[in-house]
């Protein structure tokens, strides 16, 4: 039985994941910045889960019940099928927010700087037994 997706546990997962990786630390020793990823599950009611990262490291992470708890630099949103494509590494998430199979808010060119940080975040979800909602 995987973690469920879009929960604190996942989130935790993943934080420990990219804090056990050497290839996401080199990738991202230039990265300073922290994100909402945004769940759309199709009900109204959107996943909150919030990721904090500084030169390789995952400083913080959670689920986050109300929005205004947080100020991040970055808000990247997009269905669960979407998320799911981009964790099962179906999708690259550079190519996503080019397509606008994901939206941003924040700073487009500091992202594009750095898309092999990305590529190893996404490495790094894919090592997460995931459990995927019906």
């Amino acid at each position: 039985m995987g973690i469920p997706f879009g929960t604190d546990e996942w989130i935790q997962a993943l934080h420990n994941e990219l804090n056990n990786s050497d290839a996401y630390r080199k990738a991202a020793e230039k990265w300073e910045g922290d994100f909402y990823f945004v769940v759309d599950n199709g009900d109204g009611n959107p996943t909150y889960l919030y990721l904090d990262l500084w030169h390789g490291q995952s400083r913080e992470a959670c689920f986050v019940q109300d929005p205004s708890e947080k100020s991040p630099e970055f808000i990247l949103s997009g269905p669960l099928d979407t998320w799911r494509k981009i964790v099962e590494k179906k999708l690259d998430p550079i190519r996503a927010l080019m397509t606008r199979q994901l939206k941003l808010k924040g700073n487009m060119m500091k992202i594009m700087k750095v898309p092999k940080a990305a590529t190893e975040l996404v490495e790094c979800c894919t090592r997460i037994d995931t459990e995927w909602p019906e």
